[in-house]
């Protein structure tokens, strides 16, 4: 019986080992297939040993476990573990690597689309900004348009509205040339006419004057000469008035008598101031005009006719003259 229990004991300190590594060889493999559905890149590992079974029953020395033989089969199965962790380490550090190349990966693709983000605002900003001066600018250049637009319009208005009144301002001007000339002509009809009045009434005198009629020889001498007179005096303001220039300082209602000296041809020798006006600028413009005259025909005739009434009333005479009687 000691025998028989012998074996038994023996087979039961064989059994604790052999389940130790099974157990670490089923570890080891759900390890593999557990680091193969996580991380299929990985170092292919190192060959496992495989453990046999021992024949129990074998009697032999040979086959016979021992405490030394114990201790290596121990150190053999513990080396598949030491293995599967330095796998699983290697795993984990490959794993960590990926994961820190995959975070890397992740933050350069967020920097690059933080970095494109922000040049798409910039470009859009750019783009408002440009777009902002543009209309600026447009706006600028029609309110500009509109200025000179404005500016024209108004030019061309003044132009129109000068031109409107120098237009009425010619018409009137040729109204009032017009009124001045018909007056001018209505006042040379009239002097015209006065002087033919004159001129056949100084006729009449002086062929009454010469008339060998009884009326008019028995006629008073100083009543026929003071009507030639009167006729040949008015002949001389009008020959005077015709050369007269009126002066600056002259006025209506100034005075001067001069006495004219003449031959009997008409000729007019010489022109004196017998009464000053008061001013020197309208006598001296009185004796050019008369001095201008220079000869009266009308007086040849008159002392070739009646010598004596030349000699009387027109050798030496004065007349008077004011502003108002030279304009004619």
């Amino acid at each position: 019986m000691n025998t028989r229990e012998q074996p038994q004991v023996r087979s039961a300190g064989y059994a604790a080992p052999l389940l130790k590594a099974l157990a670490v060889h089923l570890l080891v493999a759900i390890l593999l297939f557990a680091s193969f559905s996580i991380a299929p890149e990985f170092e292919p590992a190192r060959p496992i040993v495989q453990a046999t079974l021992v024949q129990l029953n074998s009697k032999s020395p040979a086959t016979t476990p021992t405490d030394q033989n114990i201790a290596g089969e121990a150190a053999r199965t513990s080396a598949p573990a030491h293995e599967a962790e330095e796998l699983r380490q290697q795993q984990q550090r490959q794993q960590e690597a990926q994961e820190a190349t995959a975070r890397a990966e992740q933050q350069r693709q967020a920097d690059a689309a933080a970095a494109a983000a922000a040049a798409a605002r910039t470009e859009a900003q750019q783009r408002e900004a440009d777009a902002q001066k543009q209309a600026e600018a447009e706006a600028q250049r029609r309110a500009d348009a509109a200025r000179r637009l404005a500016a024209e319009e108004e030019a061309k208005k003044r132009a129109e509205e000068e031109a409107a009144r120098r237009a009425t301002e010619q018409a009137r001007a040729r109204e009032a040339e017009q009124r001045a000339a018909a007056a001018r002509q209505a006042e040379a009809d009239r002097e015209a006419r006065e002087r033919r009045e004159q001129e056949e009434a100084r006729a009449r005198a002086l062929a009454e004057l010469l008339s060998d009629e009884p009326q008019y020889q028995q006629a008073p001498a100083d009543q026929i000469g003071d009507e030639v007179a009167a006729s040949y005096d008015d002949l001389i303001r009008r020959l005077v008035s015709e050369q007269w220039r009126r002066p600056p300082s002259a006025r209506n209602g100034m005075l001067v008598v001069l006495t004219i000296s003449m031959l009997p041809t008409g000729q007019i020798t010489d022109v004196v101031v017998k009464s000053s006006s008061g001013d020197a600028g309208f006598d001296q413009s009185a004796v050019q005009a008369v001095r201008n005259v220079g000869r009266i025909p009308e007086m040849q005739q008159l002392s070739q006719e009646n010598p004596s009434t030349f000699d009387r009333m027109y050798r030496k005479r004065d007349l008077r003259f004011r502003p108002e009687d030279l304009e004619y």
